[in-house]
């Protein structure tokens, strides 16, 4: 199953490959030559269509509980001042996403959605400190009645050119739905509430609507 805002790249990928599947066979004699051509060409084309997967899972809904929004790695767990929306300390969890991961963004909770927005950016590497002010990204804010409200933000890659963001303000969402996309590498940070209960740890491997980042408020 793939996402569908990798139709495009898809098509072109399969159009690709045909096209040099027969131009090759057609004006190339040696042998070695046009396999090694033809076999560069299919192993592209399994690149797209791997980036562009998008796994069915069955997510079972918690209002206690916080979930991972994508697949990757836990690269920051630290008190910080987040100065967009609340202006105040946050706990960070950020998930580093690379290439070969499913990068599709699930929605980490249930809740109204507050604040939507997009900011244009540079596209240094996804696991520079200041990708997270710097990049381009998108900032959303969902109200959940049991953690408040909680920041997470979709940040560009050094290869990522677009990033894909479907909440709006106002929107009831459902933890686990599909809440968007980021293509070739990026990061997620989740900001939340002082003294949340984190349930990872620095360089775990997380899996979207499945980890628990964290569980509910005392």
């Amino acid at each position: 199953m793939f996402h569908k805002e990798g139709a495009q790249s898809i098509l072109i990928g399969i159009v690709f490959t045909a096209v040099v599947l027969l131009l090759s066979d057609k004006f190339i004699d040696l042998n070695w030559l046009k396999m090694a051509i033809q076999i560069s060409a299919f192993v592209l084309l399994i690149i797209i269509l791997q980036f562009f997967r998008n796994p069915k899972r069955t997510v079972i809904t918690n209002e206690n509980q916080i979930l991972s929004p994508v697949d990757g790695k836990v690269v920051v767990i630290e008190e910080v001042y987040e100065g967009e929306f609340f202006k105040d300390k946050r706990i960070q969890v950020s998930i580093f996403m690379s290439p070969i991961n499913v990068h599709v963004t699930r929605y980490a909770l249930s809740g109204i959605v507050k604040f939507s927005k997009y900011h244009p950016g540079k596209f240094l590497v996804a696991w520079h400190p200041k990708a997270s002010e710097e990049n381009e990204r998108t900032t959303v804010v969902i109200e959940n009645k049991t953690f408040g409200a909680i920041l997470y933000r979709q940040i560009a890659g050094a290869l990522a050119r677009r990033i894909v963001n479907y909440a709006e303000e106002g929107m009831q969402v459902i933890q686990g739905e599909d809440a968007g996309f980021i293509k070739f590498g990026s990061r997620v940070d989740l900001f939340l509430p002082l003294g949340t209960p984190i349930n990872v740890a620095l360089n775990q491997k997380a899996i979207g609507g499945k980890t628990v980042i964290a569980t509910k408020l005392e």
